[in-house]
């Protein structure tokens, strides 16, 4: 599998010859990038600083501040069914969150830390 991140016309160039060269019946997907690093440890971080303060005052982890801020953003909620067949909320992967996304999860952290009086480690 070939993957390539354009971020000139040399590598414009390179996908354009790798799709010329692909055979019949491959497929070529064009996609918005995925948060890179930067974003994910100050997402993280952020999320282990509400978590310190926990100003929900329920003694949630980072784990489950980060569900609770996840399910505050995401506007669509899919259900899955266990076994049992009792639904219960599909998890949603952070990891596959566009540049965007990520940035309006960490926007509506910051807004929550700010409501809430969160010290930030980050200065």
């Amino acid at each position: 599998m070939t993957t390539i991140r354009i971020v000139s016309d040399w590598h414009r160039r390179r996908a354009i010859d790798a799709v010329a060269d692909a055979p019949l019946g491959h497929i070529v997907s064009i996609k918005e990038p995925t948060r890179n690093t930067v974003q994910n440890a100050k997402l993280h971080a952020m999320i282990d600083d509400v978590a310190k303060a926990d100003p929900l005052g329920y003694g949630y982890d980072a784990a489950d501040y980060k569900a609770v801020f996840v399910n505050a953003y995401k506007a669509e909620h899919r259900a899955l069914y266990g076994l049992d067949g009792r639904p219960f909320p599909a998890p949603v992967r952070t990891s596959a969150f566009s540049v965007k996304q990520c940035a309006d999860l960490i926007e509506l952290i910051y807004a929550f830390g700010a409501e809430h009086g969160v010290l930030w480690s980050e200065k």
